[in-house]
């Protein structure tokens, strides 16, 4: 298979597509669900919480900070969580901006 050709579409478009692919797992979204619930940095409570192991956990944060949805400050031996609300302000009108392109008067299939 060959390599992906990012260069052939927008920075919207492969932003948009980086973010649908770190959101399609029903774990990170769990986690944005329980950060946006709690409005407040967490660090141990994932565990809990989700259920799965610090490890699975601790990946899954890793690939929600990439795309920048959240971000990580350390006190002393652990590191707290939050929704980075600059990020999470743009994941949204990115997003809206697509849905809002659907018009229900196309009449098709």
């Amino acid at each position: 298979m060959g390599v992906t050709r990012s260069d052939l579409f927008t920075e919207v478009q492969n932003d948009l597509a980086k973010t649908a692919k770190a959101l399609a797992h029903p774990a990170r979204i769990a986690i944005i669900q329980y950060l946006l619930k709690t409005n407040a940095c967490i660090n141990g409570d994932l565990v809990q919480e989700l259920g799965l192991a610090q490890a699975t956990i601790s990946q899954h944060l890793r690939e929600l900070k990439a795309i920048g949805i959240i971000q990580g400050s350390i006190e002393g031996t652990s590191i707290n969580y939050c929704i980075n609300a600059e990020r999470w302000e743009e994941i949204k009108a990115e997003f809206n901006d697509l849905f809002n392109q659907f018009s229900p008067t196309n009449k098709c299939c």
